[in-house]
C-alpha cells in the first residue's frame, strides 16, 4: 500500500492555473524526487500536501484512506513535515528555539521548558556536527547566521517534526558540498527507517545521488514517474521542457568596440571573510569566482558593491581609483549586483511586480514621480528578455514562483544597463531552462561590452560560461584557470588543495 497518493489535484488563482492535473504516488522508505520548471506546479503540489494551500479539486490519500488537509496543523497531525524554499524562521529567536518552534515544550502551559527545548534541539544540531561553520551555536540568534547556516536550521526544524512524510523544497540551494553530503547521509538513514521523503532540486547530480524515483511536472500536469535507475539526465530534461529541444541561445552578437579594455582593476582587497583579492576585469569579459561555498567569493562581491566593508586594497574604474562605501554609490558608479538570496537582497515582499522591477531605474534617473504606464514601458524589454512568467505588472511579487521572482530581480538591473555586473550565485532556485535563458543573456551582455563577474556554487555553470576562473580557498584566490586549464579536475584540485595539502 502506498504511503501517500494524490490524484488529479488542481489549483487556480484567478486566471492563473498553478496546477491542473497533479498526480503523485509515494512509497514508504523512498526518496522521491519532484522536478519541473519554475511555475510548473511542483511547489504548489507540495504546499497542498503540507496544508498551506487548499486544492480546488482532486483526491488525497494517506495509507489508503482519503484525507482532507485543511491546514498546516492538520498536515502535522497527519504526519507531514515540510521544508519551504522560502525559509520560515523567526529571525530574532535562537537556533534551538527555531528548531522546536512548531512544538515548543511548555511548563504548566504558560512557560517554555528551556531544559527540554535545549535537549530536543541538541539532537538535531548534533546531526550536522562539523559542517555548520563558525558562529553556529544553539543560542545564536538566527539573524546573525550566514545563508547556509539559516538553511541548516530550517532543515533541522523540519527533521524535528519527526513526521513519517517529509517534503524538502530546494533544501540544498545555499549549502556547500560537505553540508549536502551530511544531509544526504541523514536522508539515507531516514529512508532505512521507512520514512517517506519528497525531494525537490534543480541539480542533476543531487537527483541521481539521492533519489529512488522521480516525478516530472510540466505546465501544471504530472507528465511521468519512473525509477531513477531507469533514466538519464538528458531524458529528464526533455520531459521537463517538452518539445523545446534547444536550451542554448542563438549566437552572440559581434564584440563591442571597447571589448578588451580594462573596466575594473582590483588589488590586495581584504576585509571580513576575504583577503588579498586582485584581478583586472575587461569589458566584454565574464570572470568566474570558483571554489567551495563560503570561501570569500560572496563577501568580496558585496564589498565591491559597497554592501560589506573592506579594510585595505585598491579599486579602480577605467584607470581611476575609487572608494565605494555604499550600494547607492556603487550604482552611481555603474555597478549592478544580483544575489541568489533574493529574500535578503532582492525581493520587496508585499509589493507589486512593477514596484520590484523599477527601483534601480528610479535611483539612476533620479525620478521623483512617473506614470505607471511609462514605468511599464521602460520595464517590458528587460523583463521580457528574462522570459518571465507573470500575469501582470500589478500582481504581487509573492504570486510568482521563486525562479520567476529571481528573474524580476535580475531584470531590474537591465532597464538601465550597468557597466559592471556582479552576479552572486544568481541561479539559486532557478530551473534548467531558465538558467540557460539567463546565461544566454549574460553572454549577450558581455558581447555588448559589459564587464561581468560570476560567482556560482555550481561548477558546471562556471566552466560553461566564464572566460577565466579565480578559484577561492580560505577567503583568497589561490589559482587562476584560463583556456584549457578550465577543467573540473583543476577546479576541484585548487578548491581542496588547502585541506589536503596539495602543492
Amino acid at each position: 500500500m502506498s504511503k501517500l497518493v494524490l490524484r488529479d489535484v488542481s489549483k487556480t488563482y484567478g486566471a492563473t492555473v498553478a496546477l491542473s492535473h497533479g498526480d503523485l504516488t509515494l512509497e514508504a522508505g523512498e526518496v522521491h524526487v519532484l522536478i519541473g520548471s519554475n511555475g510548473s506546479g511542483k511547489s504548489t503540489l507540495c504546499k497542498i500536501v503540507a496544508g498551506s494551500v487548499r486544492p480546488d479539486s482532486g483526491r488525497v490519500e494517506i495509507d489508503g484512506k482519503p484525507v482532507a488537509i485543511s491546514g498546516p496543523q492538520a498536515a502535522r497531525t497527519l504526519g507531514i513535515g515540510i521544508f519551504y524554499q522560502e525559509l520560515s524562521l523567526a529571525a530574532r529567536r535562537t537556533v534551538e528555539e527555531n528548531i522546536c518552534l512548531s512544538d515548543l515544550p511548555m511548563k504548566a502551559g504558560l512557560f517554555i521548558d528551556r531544559a527540554t527545548l535545549s535537549d530536543r534541539a541538541a539532537r538535531y544540531i548534533a546531526l550536522f556536527d562539523g559542517v555548520t561553520g563558525e558562529g553556529f551555536a544553539a543560542d545564536a540568534p538566527v539573524d546573525t547566521l550566514r545563508a547556509d547556516q539559516r538553511q541548516l536550521v530550517e532543515i533541522m526544524k523540519t527533521l524535528a517534526s519527526e513526521a513519517p512524510i517529509l517534503i524538502f523544497d530546494e533544501p540544498t540551494s545555499a549549502l556547500d558540498r560537505a553540508q549536502v553530503d551530511r544531509f544526504f547521509e541523514i536522508l539515507r538513514g531516514l529512508k532505512n527507517d521507512s520514512r517517506t521523503i519528497v525531494f525537490i532540486s534543480h541539480r542533476m547530480d543531487e537527483i541521481f545521488a539521492i533519489g529512488d524515483r522521480v516525478t516530472i511536472i510540466r505546465d501544471g500536469r504530472t507528465i511521468s514517474s519512473m525509477a531513477i535507475a531507469d533514466t538519464q539526465p538528458p531524458a529528464l530534461i526533455r520531459l521537463m521542457v517538452g518539445e523545446k529541444e534547444e536550451l542554448a541561445s542563438a549566437s552572440a552578437p559581434a564584440p563591442a568596440p571597447d571589448a578588451g579594455k580594462t573596466a575594473l582593476a582590483v588589488s590586495g582587497l581584504s576585509g571580513p571573510g576575504f583577503a588579498n583579492v586582485g584581478f583586472d576585469l575587461k569589458h566584454g569579459e565574464i570572470l568566474g569566482f570558483g571554489g567551495l561555498h563560503g570561501q570569500g567569493q560572496s563577501a568580496a562581491l558585496r564589498a565591491l558593491f559597497g554592501a560589506n566593508p573592506y579594510v585595505s586594497g585598491t579599486v579602480s574604474l577605467a584607470g581611476h581609483p575609487v572608494r565605494i562605501a555604499t550600494p547607492a554609490e556603487a550604482i552611481r558608479q555603474g555597478f549592478a549586483y544580483v544575489s541568489g538570496d533574493r529574500r535578503r537582497d532582492g525581493v520587496i515582499t508585499g509589493r507589486s511586480i512593477l514596484e520590484n522591477v523599477t527601483p534601480i531605474h528610479f535611483l539612476r534617473r533620479r525620478l521623483a514621480l512617473v506614470r505607471p504606464g511609462a514605468l511599464r514601458k521602460a520595464a517590458e524589454p528587460a523583463i521580457s528578455a528574462m522570459k518571465t512568467r507573470f500575469a501582470g505588472f500589478s500582481h504581487p511579487i509573492d504570486s510568482l514562483s521563486g525562479g520567476n521572482q529571481q528573474k524580476v530581480v535580475i531584470a531590474r538591473w537591465l532597464i538601465d544597463r550597468p557597466d559592471i555586473l556582479l552576479l552572486d550565485d544568481p541561479t539559486k532556485g532557478i530551473d534548467l531552462s531558465a538558467k540557460a535563458d539567463l546565461f544566454a543573456l549574460i553572454r549577450e551582455l558581455a558581447a555588448h561590452g559589459m564587464a561581468i563577474i560570476l560567482y556560482s556554487s555550481e561548477d558546471a555553470e562556471l566552466l560553461a560560461n566564464a572566460d577565466r576562473i579565480l578559484v577561492f580557498n580560505g577567503g583568497r584566490p589561490v589559482r587562476e584557470l584560463t583556456g584549457e586549464d578550465r577543467t573540473r579536475y583543476n577546479l576541484y584540485q585548487a578548491a581542496y588543495e588547502a585541506a589536503f595539502g596539495a602543492a
